[in-house]
């Protein structure tokens, strides 16, 4: 007898925030042998360790491979040890800085450590790419790259683009998406899943399969997820981001920060809500029966619990409250320590506001930053700023910096 749910009932929660499978019947198809065989399908996603530490916008693909967890399939993380010395030039109009081993292996290891905040680690099969891709040698190379022609990887966008614009593209960057693939075969995988950035190299595995006898797996892609700004695809190198590792405080925080609008797409992607539930609690806030402000709060205790715990969500929806509703200061803002040359401004004892809240954290770029000090949407220690340069008296100094409903404590030294 089957442990396995009703199809129907799988299906409604893999679906849930998928942008794309390929192809939805296929996934069907192989959800019902496996009930027929008892066999759990065997589900991967790969992480190339490029950067030590995850942003919320990592966990909506490792809050998919937790659906397939929880459904009782295999789950496959990935990690990437070899492709990273490549570089995944997906997105890129530049070829990436080459890592090195000492880089990439300590990045694993972060990796490792902040990934099973999501996934359940004790059915979780680990593996790296270097057991099938490090042993291959020049011979097998060249008859795996055999397997596409030049014109293919051409019709992959990126590359596509840079070679109209007459942009370098280095000739082991066409190899990434072949080792891709080959990772699919080695793990003989019945499901892959990516973002719909990563469709090109998902589908290599795929054609790699098929030439190696295996049936094709189903591709699942999730969605971009926007980051705190609405706009760009969330990313620490844009500053919109938020870390897994961040304090609790500053992750409540920034989850507050963010539109009404965006905040549904952070639902459905970020929580274990089903779509139907997600869709009441919009209906409420559309009918006057629930406030978006307790919609967001719900959502950011929710999200914060899932990686802090319980208390400490409920402890940063208390000093959200202090801080924005009652008006007080809270007793546990970041301290972040500020070199003074790296905001100082022409004259002694001065300091360039916009430059401090781009330190911080709390504005993306000069131009933003400038434009909320306009606005008069900037704060320090209580009172809005009149200017873009401060006074500062004796060193070091403590300011507390807030910009709209976000706030950090410089010391500048």
């Amino acid at each position: 007898m089957s442990t396995f749910l009703p199809v129907d009932e799988q299906m409604d929660l893999l679906q849930k925030g998928a942008a794309e499978i390929i192809r939805v019947s296929d996934l069907r198809e192989r959800l019902e042998d496996s009930r027929k065989t008892g066999r759990p399908l065997r589900v991967k996603a790969g992480f190339d360790p490029t950067a030590p530490d995850l942003h919320l916008g990592h966990t909506v693909l490792m809050r998919k491979l937790r659906h397939f967890q929880q459904l009782g399939h295999t789950v496959i993380f990935l990690v990437g040890d070899f492709t990273a010395l490549i570089g995944d030039p997906t997105g890129r109009n530049v070829t990436r800085k080459p890592l090195t081993r000492e880089q990439i292996d300590l990045n694993a290891e972060t990796y490792k450590a902040q990934v099973f905040k999501i996934l359940d680690q004790s059915v979780t099969e680990v593996r790296y790419n270097s057991e099938w891709l490090g042993k291959l040698g020049y011979e097998d190379t060249v008859r795996l790259a055999a397997r596409f022609t030049v014109s293919q990887m051409l019709e992959r966008d990126d590359f596509h683009k840079r070679y109209q614009a007459e942009q370098p593209i280095s000739l082991h960057e066409f190899l990434y998406p072949v080792m891709q693939g080959y990772d699919s075969v080695c793990l003989e995988c019945d499901v892959e899943l990516g973002g719909t950035d990563q469709k090109f190299n998902l589908l290599c595995g795929r054609e790699l399969q098929r030439q190696y006898g295996q049936k094709p797996q189903i591709v699942l892609m999730t969605p971009i997820l926007e980051g705190l700004d609405g706009v760009q695809k969330m990313s620490k190198s844009l500053n919109n981001a938020i870390g897994i590792n961040e304090s609790p405080t500053e992750m409540y925080g920034k989850l507050m920060s963010i539109s009404d609008d965006l905040m549904w797409k952070y639902w459905v992607f970020l929580t274990d809500l089903r779509l139907s539930e997600v869709e009441s609690l919009k209906d409420e806030v559309a009918a006057g029966t629930l406030h978006p402000m307790d919609a967001k709060k719900r959502l950011a205790r929710t999200i914060t619990a899932g990686f802090h715990g319980e208390a400490a969500a409920a402890s940063a929806d208390e000093n959200w409250a202090r801080m924005f509703q009652q008006k007080e200061t809270a007793e546990d803002l970041e301290e972040v320590v500020v070199a003074l040359a790296d905001v100082a401004g022409a004259e002694p004892g001065q300091i360039r506001l916009p430059k401090l809240l781009v330190h911080l954290g709390l504005a993306a770029s000069g131009a933003e930053a400038n434009r909320k000090i306009a606005e008069k949407a900037v704060k320090l220690n209580g009172e809005s700023a009149v200017g873009a340069l401060i006074a500062v008296a004796a060193l070091p100094t403590r300011v507390v910096v807030r910009l709209g409903k976000r706030a950090k404590v410089a010391v500048i030294s």
